[in-house]
């Protein structure tokens, strides 16, 4: 209190780096329960097939955006079969990629997936306004799309809410200079994070269209199954992997070109890789704290030489060098632990702040604080303000009361 700016400057980095741990930490596993929910919200009885090798640990070639060309329609059509693979109710092929969408005066670039006619069994998917494309479209490459209700509104198509909104379908459209007709416009799903593509933001289109008239290409991104039940899972994974072996000439499990993920397993990946992030970004957070830490040693280091006279003051009616130790350790503790619950509460603070921001775009955020995050950032403060505050009190224990007595 007799120096309270340089208390408050010590303070402050503390409170620095006390505030990103908190916030890191609450944003880190937010983020990873929104992802993980998107991921679940497509269901757990489903199987994903995708281009490249992997080992059952790591992600597909694919997923780290090399172009693998091994899956084909015909692969497609060869699991769906229910003498191949017995599990399998439904599958649908995908192929993604972006282009330029205009209607009237309004264009705007798009995410374009290119899927089958199975797309809204698989997907749990539900069209609002018209209806979704037929295998038959399909396999005439038809010139027909199917909306996004963010796309669709980006483009004028309506206003309002899509729910009590007549549309009028079907609606001119341009993909990349190609006339296309609007057939349909999908129930909002909800936001994506991260980049990651969401259902109402993409242009949806028959697969052979996307693959001959948008992308020109002839293979798959990649298939996704429906199976009948979790239990039927791994059996199906079986099948599958025996299909694609047979179809791709394939003697060796080692040389397959091909990865099969289900859903708990994508899941645990997710988790794992965000878990990796969310401790990462921890790490550089506590770099804050330790930052405050020399902070504390510097102002303590100061403090102790503009106080050599009242250490030789109490030195001299009989403290002992543990008796100065402590007291500086303590002061430099109270500092510490001030700053970090000062700390805690801006952290929480802010973490509220962003959940509330990330609510009112659209996004299904969580506001978690974890009590073990608060102990742990308590402890860490105090810890460091012990660290950093024992040299400058050894400093202090050591100073002669002769000497300090004298000292102006």
């Amino acid at each position: 209190m007799a120096a309270k700016t340089r208390s408050f400057l010590t303070i402050l980095g503390i409170i620095i780096g006390v505030s990103a741990v908190i916030v890191i930490f609450a944003i880190g596993k937010s983020a990873q329960e929104l992802i993980l929910d998107q991921v679940r919200g497509i269901g757990s009885n489903l199987i994903g097939v995708l281009p490249g090798s992997s080992d059952d640990e790591g992600p597909p070639a694919a997923v780290l955006g090399i172009s693998v060309t091994t899956l084909t329609y015909d692969d497609l059509q060869a699991l769906k079969n229910r003498r191949n693979v017995p599990e399998v109710e439904e599958a649908a092929g995908y192929v993604m990629g972006t282009a330029s969408v205009e209607y009237e005066d309004e264009s705007t670039g798009a995410s374009i997936t290119g899927t089958t006619a199975s797309y809204i069994d698989v997907e749990n998917s539900e069209v609002i306004q018209g209806r979704f494309f037929t295998e038959s479209e399909e396999r005439g490459s038809s010139r027909v799309a199917v909306l996004g209700v963010t796309i669709a509104k980006d483009l004028g198509l309506y206003e309002g809410d899509i729910e009590s909104t007549h549309i009028t379908l079907p609606k001119k459209i341009k993909i990349n200079d190609q006339n296309y007709s609007v057939i349909g416009i999908f129930k909002e799903r909800g936001s994506a994070a991260f980049g990651i593509s969401s259902q109402d933001d993409s242009v949806y289109v028959p697969l052979k269209t996307a693959q001959k008239l948008i992308l020109g290409i002839n293979h798959l991104g990649f298939v996704r199954l429906k199976v009948e039940s979790t239990e039927a899972i791994e059996s199906a994974k079986k099948n599958i992997a025996k299909v694609l072996r047979d179809r791709h000439d394939i003697d060796d499990p080692s040389e397959d070109d091909f990865s099969i993920r289900d859903q708990e397993s994508a899941i645990e990946m997710i988790g794992n890789i965000t878990d990796v992030l969310r401790y990462f970004l921890l790490a550089i957070g506590t770099i804050a704290l330790v930052v405050g830490g020399v902070g504390i040693m510097n102002i303590m280091l100061i403090a102790v030489n503009q106080r050599v006279h009242e250490i030789g003051l109490r030195k001299a009616i009989g403290a002992r060098e543990i008796d100065v130790l402590v007291q500086f350790v303590i002061e430099s503790v109270t500092i510490s632990v001030i700053g970090g619950v000062i700390g805690i509460i801006f952290g929480i603070l802010v973490s509220f702040v962003i959940f509330l921001i990330a609510n009112n775009a659209g996004y299904n955020w969580m506001f978690i604080i974890s009590p073990w995050s608060i102990v742990v950032a308590v402890a860490v403060s105090a810890l460091i303000g012990m660290i950093f505050g024992l040299w400058p009190a050894n400093k202090a224990s050591k100073i002669s009361p002769m000497e300090a007595l004298r000292h102006e």
